[in-house]
């Protein structure tokens, strides 16, 4: 290699890389294979370096790797197959291995590692946006196998440690807020936290200078007064403990300058309020069958020396944390009357909190039915056996099997479940283009709109003007959203094609100059066997019925209605008996109207709210597909619209159908003689009310009753609230 290639190492570099070579060589010694080093020479120096290059930091990918190799076996515990997997991953990532011929020179656990930072890498590449939580939970699912988000971790780590005098502002920026949203959270779920902090004080640096270097120079600045403190809290504390015959060690530990920064932010303070800027950890050696027995008794030492604040006691001890994190936390007051955090643990308990859970796990296959946190829950089932790290092999991660998540061409991504269609996918992002969605470009590859999603695809809506949503639509979707959606876009189609068949039917009749008569089409509409008269248009507009035949029909109806007495047979007196005939509703005007002026559409009045003509109402589209009207004041309209506004369309009042609705006062007053008279003598009087209930509780001289009233409309309702309120004695009238 020559030293104008793009990928010359410096004199430094050289340096450095053979120093973390002999390093990692003699920690993973005992885990290598017998050709492992020689396979490893031969793919890493017959590599062709002229078709890498360095980063966008102008940091060379090969030490890269050797150095997160470093982190990921001192920092975090991993050993051969994660270190093999990380050294060969820029050769492999630039096409000079594929996956196929690491798993017949390393093995299938190598392979598995490499093809899941590939499958990361190619999520990456979709550039979406990295701060939210179905990222990092399609992240983990594209991982397969938990070591590959552990070299994830010391990864961005090993970058962030590298970029500190690094002058490529934006992409510093990017990196670091990366780290913040995505890295550390996911550090702190595995118990990293060591890592954590490092992440958490590096992208506070990047991000926010200012305040991270005002508190580092305010921390220097105390640092002997600290440390004297520390001093004088630790040594009668030893005395204590070592007079009790514990094997333990003390050290004091500063809190991390974005934790410090964190808490002024919290309680608006400056550097000086904050107390709390270090904690005392001590730390057990202990069997573990006396752990929590040791552990205990120095928390019982430490009590009787200093008053403890019994509201700052945290037990992770009895109950471990879910990422397996154990320790007992308490805060005393020390000397000079200061506050001081006291962490007690075992040198077990140490190294998972500073190492995480892949310090002492046993990996076995366990499936997230429930997310994330379970499944990083179930894999904490910590063995006290630290020879265990082989068992990482059989890990596998089948993470969010009920969930797929899909992005759009912009890079926004969307959760869906198992079993979604692209069809689902158009609906969700607007009715329209699901109405008018007739396939998919997924990953550039043309499919229809019945294709199934998968994790990580790229989904690109195809549609038509020509198209309609059909009812075999509702077999195909699987998201309640969709089915909603698509059954209201079929009551829409069905009133419109109804309205069409209406004016051809109409048009025919002008044409052979005959006069249509509602009352005469409302009995034809009945002898043919429809319930609604929107069917029949619709059967009429579908052709399953020829308007010649319907005319015809209709003619013959019309005949005997003009001559009703040859239909009628001749009957003796003696066996007449009298019945009204049934009277048939003229048609009327529809009194609500949906959506962008749509009628005739199948709607239920809400019984939370009972709403009747002429209150501000909304429809809400139930499961069932459904529409519920309600008040705009109901008492669920808020919820309804925060969690469910994508099936909220507008509704109003039209044309006045004369029906009465029930609605319920709540009447409160001074229990007089008569009262009750007087307030139903009201209702009685107006004949176009009717008194359905009342009920009414007397308590004290006080009454309070409901009385359920069938109206028409809100003037009448406001007529009836205010006339009631004018009965003396009656303190309030109120709609409930």
């Amino acid at each position: 290699m020559t030293e104008n290639k793009p990928l010359a190492f410096t004199a430094a570099e050289r340096r450095q890389l053979l120093s973390i070579y002999a390093e990692l060589k003699s920690s993973t010694a005992p885990y290598l294979l017998p050709d492992d080093e020689r396979l490893m020479r031969e793919d890493l120096l017959g590599t062709d370096s002229s078709v890498i290059e360095r980063n966008i930091f102008g940091l060379h990918p090969t030490l890269l790797s050797f150095q997160t190799a470093k982190i990921v076996v001192e920092e975090i515990g991993l050993k051969r197959d994660a270190v093999i997997a990380i050294l060969l991953y820029p050769i492999f990532e630039q096409g000079a291995l594929t996956v196929d011929k690491v798993k017949e020179r390393y093995g299938e656990s190598v392979a598995r590692i490499i093809h899941g930072l590939s499958r990361v890498a190619t999520l990456y590449a979709k550039t979406p946006v990295v701060e939210t939580e179905n990222f990092r939970n399609l992240l983990l699912s594209f991982a397969e196998d938990m070591r590959v988000v552990l070299i994830m971790i010391a990864d961005r780590v090993n970058l962030m440690r590298q970029l500190r005098d690094n002058h490529q502002e934006v992409e510093k920026r990017r990196v670091a807020e990366e780290a913040a949203y995505l890295y550390a959270p996911l550090a702190h779920k595995l118990g990293l936290y060591q890592l954590k902090s490092e992440l958490e004080d590096l992208s506070l640096k990047y991000i926010e200078p200012e305040p991270y270097y005002l508190i580092k120079q305010k921390l220097n600045a105390t640092k002997q007064v600290r440390d004297r403190y520390i001093e004088s809290f630790i040594a009668p504390v030893s005395e204590k403990l070592r007079a009790a015959g514990l094997d333990f060690h003390i050290k004091g530990r500063t809190k991390s300058i974005h934790s410090i920064w964190q808490k002024m932010k919290k309680q608006q303070c400056g550097f000086e309020g904050i107390y709390d800027l270090f904690a005392i950890r001590i730390i057990i050696n202990s069997p573990i069958e006396q752990e929590k027995m040791q552990c205990w008794q120095a928390y019982s030492i430490v009590t009787d020396m200093y008053q403890p604040n019994p509201k700052r006691l945290r037990d992770w001890l009895s109950v471990p944390k879910s990422n397996g994190y154990e320790s007992l936390h308490i805060t005393v007051l020390g000397p000079e009357q200061k506050w001081v955090e006291v962490q007690i643990r075992t040198e077990r308990m140490d190294e998972i909190a500073e190492r995480g859970v892949a310090a002492h796990w046993r990996y076995k296959g366990i499936k997230g039915e429930s997310g994330l946190d379970e499944w990083l829950t179930a894999i904490r089932h910590i063995l006290e056996t630290s020879d265990d790290l082989q068992m990482m092999d059989q890990l596998r991660m089948d993470l969010y099997e009920d969930e797929v998540f899909v992005f759009t061409p912009k890079g926004d991504l969307f959760k869906f479940p198992k079993g979604a269609t692209v069809l689902d996918f158009a609906y969700h992002i607007h009715s329209k283009i699901g109405n008018a969605c007739t396939g998919a470009r997924i990953n550039g590859r043309a499919v229809t709109f019945r294709e199934t999603l998968r994790s990580g695809d790229q989904v690109d809506i195809i549609t038509s003007a020509s198209q309609k949503p059909k009812q075999e639509w509702l077999n195909i979707v699987k998201t309640s959203r969709a089915k909603a959606k698509i059954r209201l876009a079929l009551k829409e189609t069905q009133m419109k094609e109804g309205l069409f068949a209406k004016e051809m039917i109409e048009r025919k009749f002008k044409n052979r100059k005959i006069e249509l008569e509602e009352s005469v089409m409302a009995k034809l509409v009945k002898k043919l066997g429809f319930k609604e008269t929107s069917d029949f248009y619709r059967r009429l507009a579908d052709g399953e019925l020829e308007v010649n035949d319907v005319i015809e029909k209709y003619l013959e109806i019309q005949k005997r209605e003009l001559n009703p007495a040859q239909d009628v047979p001749l009957r003796s007196a003696d066996e007449y008996n009298f019945s009204p005939a049934a009277i048939m509703p003229a048609a009327q005007e529809d009194v609500l109207v949906i959506d962008r002026n749509l009628k005739g559409i199948d709607y239920q009045l809400a019984k939370c709210c009972h709403p009747i003509y002429g209150d501000e109402v909304f429809g809400f589209v139930t499961v069932s597909g459904g529409i519920k009207i309600h008040r705009s004041d109901c008492p669920n309209a808020a919820e309804l619209r925060k969690r469910f506004g994508y099936r909220i369309v507008k509704a109003k009042w039209s044309g006045k159908g004369g029906s009465k609705y029930p609605i319920t006062l709540r009447v409160v007053g001074n229990d007089d003689i008569g009262i009750v008279n007087n307030l139903t003598s009201i209702i009685s009087k107006d004949e176009r009310l009717v008194l359905r209930s009342i009920s009414i509780d007397s308590n004290d001289g006080l009454f309070s009753g409901n009385l359920v009233v069938m109206l028409d409309d809100t003037s009448r309702l406001e007529s009836l609230i205010r006339k009631l309120s004018q009965v003396k004695g009656v303190k309030n009238v109120m709609r409930i």
